[in-house]
């Protein structure tokens, strides 16, 4: 596994983004997704920035998540990003992820939904 840090690596490929609102502040939503996203377990990179509203999961030769909440004028905007950072055979992420990236947007939705249970 590489190194992680907030920052995105120079080397890095967006592969999927998502979004979902729920229905309750900011502030609270980003304590319980963080709570929710945290790796359990080693073979993972958890980093926050609470300034920002920012969770990064970073594992493995390739995978990165990356998680942002937004206020929005319905509550928090949640923001999913799955990002390609192999470092070398950058092109062979995609294809060693391919079951992670199908099964990501019904990951995600699963996630918002454990989340309005825990905030609305």
């Amino acid at each position: 596994m590489q190194d992680a840090s907030l920052e995105r690596p120079a080397k890095n490929t967006p592969l999927l983004a998502l979004a979902g609102v729920v229905h309750a502040d900011a502030d609270t939503t980003y304590a319980v997704l963080a709570e929710l996203v945290a790796p359990q377990g080693e073979g993972a990179t958890f980093l926050r920035d609470d300034e920002t509203r920012t969770l990064v999961v970073q594992g493995g030769w390739w995978y990165r998540g990356e998680y942002r909440v937004l206020p929005d004028e319905e509550g928090a905007r949640v923001e999913h990003e799955l990002v390609n950072v192999a470092r070398t055979a950058h092109w062979a992420g995609p294809i060693t992820g391919r079951s992670v990236i199908a099964d990501t947007p019904a990951l995600f939705q699963q996630l918002l939904t454990d989340l309005v249970a825990r905030v609305e």
